[in-house]
């Protein structure tokens, strides 16, 4: 079998940019830490973790002297203020394409429009553009979770890491009631461009394989884009987890990464499935 890379995968500018941030204290006087894990990775996390920068969940776990390294996802502006409060060195790694959602749905606060998020409710980055939303902002995956009433000005912007066809499904929705929209599109160029590197793989693929960490959402959107076009899709963090089972009869099998997978694990897995019989495409 034949063993094809999509276009654009792996680790993407805000990703690589949050661990160059981060590597620069490796080695650093005093202790350096990460606000929750620095990117959705385990392996890399625990990487981070070997060279000394550790995460924490929250700023009151840390008692300064010590550096705490924002994460690539953001955070609240109050989580930062807490921080410096606390006399941390704050260095913060948030993703630029993530700062702009949340400079977004400030904006939106200040003239007085209710901030819809679309995006996962929970997820880190969600919920510090949130907390530059407002305390009444909401968070929805799609248009069946708008509420039934809402005000005549709304606001949208969207997690980076989601889909256009979540976004228009919701903008389409607010427009049909009449609600006065300010939309700002924060899907990042990057995560559309490995969707659809993704999807144009996955349909001419026997079998896919997607590479990233389990509690990363952008990988679990391209695993689901993936097995909608290819049933045979398996999603695996680490090459270990490959089954020559899966690939049984299969002439090409196709392989993506998440925007928090470093090359390193997507060459890992290449050569894992060279073992169990595949060719590297040229």
């Amino acid at each position: 079998m034949n063993i094809e890379v999509a276009e654009h995968a792996g680790a993407c500018y805000g990703v690589n940019r949050a661990l160059r941030i981060a590597g620069e204290h490796v080695g650093a006087a005093g202790a350096v830490y990460t606000l929750g894990p620095l990117i959705h990775n385990p392996q890399v996390v625990a990487d981070l973790a070997r060279s000394g920068i550790l995460p924490v969940e929250d700023p009151d776990d840390v008692d300064a002297p010590a550096t705490l390294v924002i994460r690539s996802h953001g955070v609240s502006p109050d989580v930062i203020d807490r921080a410096r409060a606390r006399g941390l060195s704050v260095s913060d790694a948030t993703c630029p394409h993530v700062a702009r959602a949340q400079r977004a749905a400030a904006s939106m606060r200040a003239e007085g429009r209710l901030c819809v998020v679309v995006g996962e409710a929970g997820h880190p980055e969600v919920e510090g553009i949130v907390g530059h939303a407002g305390s009444d902002a909401i968070v929805v995956g799609g248009a069946s979770e708008l509420p039934s009433s809402l005000p005549r000005l709304v606001g949208v912007v969207v997690q980076t890491t989601q889909t256009h066809e979540a976004l228009d499904e919701v903008v389409s929705a607010l427009s049909e009631r009449g609600c006065d929209l300010r939309v700002e599109d924060t899907i990042c160029l990057a995560t559309k461009e490995r969707q659809d590197a993704a999807a144009a793989l996955a349909r001419r693929v026997d079998a896919m394989v997607v590479v990233g960490g389990r509690n990363s959402g952008n990988t679990r959107r391209l695993r689901d884009i993936c097995r909608t076009h290819c049933a045979r899709t398996y999603h695996v963090e680490t090459a270990d987890e490959l089954r020559v089972a899966w690939f049984d009869g299969c002439d090409v099998v196709g392989v993506t990464a998440g925007a928090s997978t470093p090359p390193s694990q997507i060459a890992s897995v290449q050569r894992r499935l060279s073992e169990l019989g595949g060719k590297a495409d040229a």
